[in-house]
């Protein structure tokens, strides 16, 4: 199998960061290169709120972690535990020297009068943040910087829009860390891709 290309390679998931600065204008080259990702119709139902100060970082953790208490208290989640996950969310994002957060707007999509139609346009945008949050992780390891992306806003987007003030048709999908590698850090082995089981030629 041929090998790929070194600048996907570069791209991996970084969950430790030294506590170096990232400079501003490097993370708006960053969110550039993620608003020349594909999306539905030409459009860019994107926003991007780039987080560097500690408050801000406490406020969407904060925000964040009220709803997943709530979520796994209702779970029936011990205590102790939820003690734990809420306290392992809250370091990883106020670790961070920096926080880009993707949030999805209806700007440029098709309206309809149907369900089906709506859900199926807004998949076309939530996908389109996928790419554009692969380009971000990508220029910003381009640049020998690193990154991890962030479900949790799947989970509680008018939370996470909420802690931080956003406006109302600004809905967080996706949360990218970025910052130096933490030289000590030992990232999990990249698994060799099972073609055989994951493609099929027909």
């Amino acid at each position: 199998m041929s090998s790929l290309p070194a600048f996907l390679e570069a791209r991996r998931s970084i969950r430790s960061y030294l506590p170096e600065s990232v400079p501003r204008d490097l993370i708006d080259t960053w969110i550039e290169a993620a608003c020349i990702a594909p999306a539905p119709h030409h459009s860019r139902p994107w926003r991007f709120v780039a987080i560097d100060s500690d408050a801000t970082k406490a406020d969407l953790a904060n925000g964040m972690g009220e709803r997943w208490r709530r979520d796994l208290t209702a779970d029936g989640v011990d205590l102790d535990l939820i003690d734990s996950l809420i306290e392992k969310s809250y370091r990883t994002i106020t670790s961070a020297p920096a926080l880009v957060l993707g949030c999805l707007t209806n700007e440029g999509l098709d309206a309809y009068p149907d369900d089906q139609r709506r859900i199926a346009e807004w998949g076309l945008a939530l996908l389109s943040l996928g790419a554009a949050v692969e380009n971000l992780m990508l220029a910003a390891a381009d640049s020998g910087w690193s990154s991890c992306w962030v479900a949790a806003p799947m989970f509680c987007p008018e939370e996470a829009r909420d802690s931080l003030k956003l406006p109302s048709d600004w809905l967080p999908h996706a949360l990218v860390t970025l910052g130096r590698a933490d030289p000590n850090y030992i990232g999990r082995p990249r698994p060799e891709v099972p073609l055989e089981s994951l493609r099929r030629f027909i």
